[in-house]
């Protein structure tokens, strides 16, 4: 709990493979938002999100991007986040202080805030990018992950992912604990991209923990330096909950018409499906395992959902949406009832 620049400051050199930062955006709200209602909306008004101007934004920006990039290991890499706010002027910053920038990714939120006054376009995404510590950084990028878990297609750098709702929206005696929480779907798809099992990442913006809980979940270790205490304890609580995948789980891949297609690793990250769950057949005869990049595991074979329902029954092809079940008290639920969850979830049904 601290500064995140003196504490980043105080960090070994060169110590973290991965930094994840979900910063202040400045949004400079001058008045309270109401829906049309009369309602007010549960806007970003806190102090941390407040800076005196431009300039001030720009100083505070450029040290912790500095102290970020000094204990990045020599092959290390940085994602940041941001909306029209803040982003393009931490994308000039990261350019100046030296990194590389390899991707800007558009996450698309499928459940957007709509603007209540109806005089601006929704706005319905943000904006990440993705940099290695120079222009000569061997990066880590898990292409083939990113691919298993897009079905076998190149994974786009336009992600649909839904903002927290429901139970994994945090709360403290029923107000949002935190409000920019992000979704685990979006750290789980970073992280799973990015970076190893036993590998460092450091979020110098730690809020709620969101980046430490799939940190622990994937197996990777992590750094959380965050300077409001009311965050910490929720953070805390939230990330002692949780069980680290262990064994093959953590393994990844190296190496539909007429509906909006949903990948499978789509239900793997945002928590619908977890890895490691047991997949069987409905006359209970086969079973496979879920690994963290939406592949399966079946014995010494791997592959997609619809590969190993085809090797399963001996097959040329196989649809592994309605032959795989999961045992849900009792019952075979097919995984075809949890992609109807997930679409329902991003607004494509």
């Amino acid at each position: 709990m601290g500064d995140c620049i003196a504490a980043m400051n105080a960090m070994p050199e060169g110590c973290a493979d991965l930094v994840f930062a979900d910063p202040p955006y400045n949004l400079q709200l001058a008045h309270n938002l109401h829906r049309p209602e009369g309602g007010k909306v549960a806007a970003v008004d806190d102090d941390w999100d407040k800076f005196a101007s431009y300039a001030t934004y720009d100083e505070f920006t450029r040290a912790w991007l500095t102290a970020a990039r000094r204990i990045l290991k020599p092959d290390g890499a940085i994602w940041t986040i941001g909306s029209y706010h803040n982003i393009f002027r931490v994308g000039a910053a990261l350019q100046d202080a030296g990194y590389w920038i390899l991707n800007d990714i558009v996450w698309r939120k499928a459940n957007p805030m709509p603007n209540f006054k109806g005089t601006r376009f929704t706005n319905a995404h943000e904006t990440l990018i993705w940099a290695s510590k120079s222009e000569n950084s061997k990066y880590k990028f898990n292409y083939h992950a990113m691919k298993a878990m897009n079905e076998e297609l190149q994974m786009r750098s336009d992600w649909l992912i839904p903002i927290c709702t429901g139970g994994e929206r945090l709360k403290t005696d029923g107000v949002k604990a935190h409000p920019t929480q992000k979704p685990e779907a979006l750290l789980y798809r970073v992280l799973l991209a990015c970076t190893e099992p036993g590998d460092l990442i450091v979020d110098p913006f730690f809020g709620t923990g969101t980046t430490g809980a799939v940190a622990k979940l994937l197996g990777r270790h992590y750094i959380g330096i965050e300077r409001e205490e009311k965050y910490v304890k929720v953070a805390e609580v939230r990330i002692a909950s949780l069980l680290p995948l262990s064994g093959g789980d953590m393994t990844v891949t190296q190496g539909k018409r007429g509906e909006t297609r949903i990948p499978f690793g789509s239900l793997v990250e945002s928590g619908l499906v977890r890895p490691g769950t047991r997949l069987i057949d409905p006359q209970r005869r086969h079973q496979a395992e879920v690994r963290a990049d939406g592949s399966l595991s079946m014995g010494t074979k791997t592959g997609s959902i619809h590969q190993l329902g085809a090797a399963a029954q001996g097959l040329p092809s196989c649809n592994g949406w309605t032959f795989w079940h999961i045992e849900e008290a009792g019952k075979l639920v097919p995984l075809d009832a949890k992609r109807d969850v997930y679409r329902a979830s991003v607004g494509t049904v």
